[in-house]
């Protein structure tokens, strides 16, 4: 059973310079082999037939076919009658020919372990569980102390805020599909940066919005002119913004660009949806900026936020603030998708929101001591790649000098390294010249994948040199 199919021509688009090494059956195999892990092509997606794709790529029917028969053995393809090449589900680390053991470093989520105070916050509420399985379970809006609590930090930090104009939700991600869905009819325009976070790119997607890309850069920024042209020409619907400690390049927006950009999506009528997961992921030190809703205005902003980056990916507890309308609207719209956020969850992170400079001061040391670890290491051994210094967030976005983060991403999986290549992170196509490099592991976990990663680079030189291309890597154009 197949849910969709990919022509030749939309595959030869996601490929980006697959050519990486020889046996070129190999290479294609390794470049579908990652875009199916990267889910960049979904499970049960059907390939383009063998004469069709060997017709768009220049090649052989026959490496096509030894391609697809490699993709076979690895269990990421199947052939099903009538269908042809199938793409299979795959378990997290199911890599195919890449052996991953308990020495492998999988640095492919951008998150830290729970904060060390956690489990004693855990115990303290489950010694109280009584009074907290007296409570029906089912609250869309979420726990009143727990919005007050939310309410409070962003009255404190110059967005005066009151309980009813929280919703908590089951973690960022579920606050941005509820909006999505809210807010995108098929066929609508949603402008988000490029690169951006993946997820949220995908759950725009599904709702049918044509993404549009405005570029962003640890070095300069938002570029203003292009986010005027394309929101004065696209006219979308939601503006999706990641203002502070932008994952994955790491950059703040300026106030300029803050109270412009949103200008510009009032005047074409749409909501701009600010997500503050990484805002107060300082590095260098604790930083609780002033919310965007308080810098830009209120008026057609939607901001969420979670605990999934600050305390624990695993607790799931995010939230959304918004006006008092929109809350009614996305309370009669949740329970297509959920009836609330569980109730001992909630708890916890009602409990954890007074101990939250406490906690994002160890967040602050452990980012710091991780991103400075991969800073030196990676300065030191590739002097050629572009290392930048970012003062937060969870990620290093790191400049190859060359179209090589694909090849690259598959030569540190074999080496027991797993990260994401930089196209993972597009909107319309690119970045195969970045790489994201999360610093939000312990120290010493760092310079083991420091290393490891310093080894992959020097299989992919090996492998374009095996391959005749005699241009140094790190000028190619």
């Amino acid at each position: 059973m197949m849910d969709s199919r990919l022509s030749a021509r939309a595959l030869d688009a996601q490929l980006g310079p697959w050519r990486t090494r020889e046996p070129a059956y190999e290479a294609l195999a390794d470049a579908i082999r990652l875009l199916c892990l990267d889910n960049r092509i979904a499970p049960r997606t059907a390939l383009p037939a063998e004469r069709e794709l060997a017709t768009r790529l220049g090649l052989s029917r026959t490496t096509v076919a030894a391609a697809y028969r490699s993709l076979r053995g690895t269990g990421h393809i199947e052939s099903v009658r009538g269908s042809g090449s199938i793409t299979r589900p795959l378990g997290r680390r199911e890599l195919g020919g890449v052996s991953v053991d308990e020495q492998s470093v999988d640095l492919q989520q951008a998150s830290p372990a729970a904060w060390p105070g956690l489990a004693a916050v855990y115990a303290e509420v489950a010694a109280d569980a009584p009074s907290v399985i007296a409570r029906p379970g089912y609250e869309v809006l979420g726990r009143r102390g727990l919005r007050e609590a939310i309410a409070r930090r962003y009255t404190d930090r110059g967005l005066p805020t009151d309980a009813s104009q929280i919703m908590v939700t089951n973690g960022a991600q579920s606050a941005i599909s509820l909006l999505a869905s809210l807010l995108i009819a098929r066929g609508d325009r949603a402008l988000l940066e490029t690169p951006t976070y993946p997820h949220a790119a995908e759950a725009f997607a599904r709702q049918g919005a044509r993404l549009v890309g405005v570029p962003v850069t640890m070095a300069d920024g938002w570029d203003l002119e292009r986010a005027e042209h394309a929101i004065l020409r696209s006219r979308p619907s939601a503006v999706y913004l990641m203002p502070d400690f932008q994952n994955p390049t790491g950059a703040s927006m300026s106030v300029e660009a803050r109270v412009r950009i949103t200008d510009l999506a009032r005047s074409v009528g749409a909501v701009v949806v600010v997500d503050e997961t990484t805002a107060e992921l300082g590095a260098d030190r604790v930083i609780s900026p002033a919310p965007f809703a308080a810098v830009a205005g209120e008026e057609g902003v939607i901001t969420l936020g979670s605990l999934g980056k600050t305390v624990w990916g695993g607790m799931r507890i995010g939230w959304i603030r918004t006006d008092l309308d929109t809350i009614r609207r996305l309370t009669a719209a949740r329970p297509t998708t959920d009836l609330g956020t569980p109730e001992f969850e909630q708890a916890v992170a009602e409990r954890l929101m007074p101990a939250m400079p406490e906690i994002l001061e160890q967040r602050s040391e452990l980012l710091r001591a991780g991103r400075n670890v991969l800073i030196e290491a990676l300065r030191r051994d590739i002097p050629e790649w572009d290392v930048p210094s970012t003062p937060g967030g969870v990620a290093l976005w790191v400049g190859l000098g060359a179209p090589r983060s694909s090849a690259l991403t598959l030569a540190a999986r074999r080496r027991g390294l797993l990260l994401s290549a930089g196209p993972r992170f597009s909107v319309g196509g690119g970045h195969e010249r970045h790489m994201r490099v999360p610093f939000t592991a312990p120290a010493p976990v760092l310079e083991r994948a420091a290393g490891l990663l310093v080894e992959a680079w020097g299989d992919v030189a090996d492998a374009r040199f095996e391959a005749g291309e005699a241009t140094p890597l790190d000028a190619v154009v």
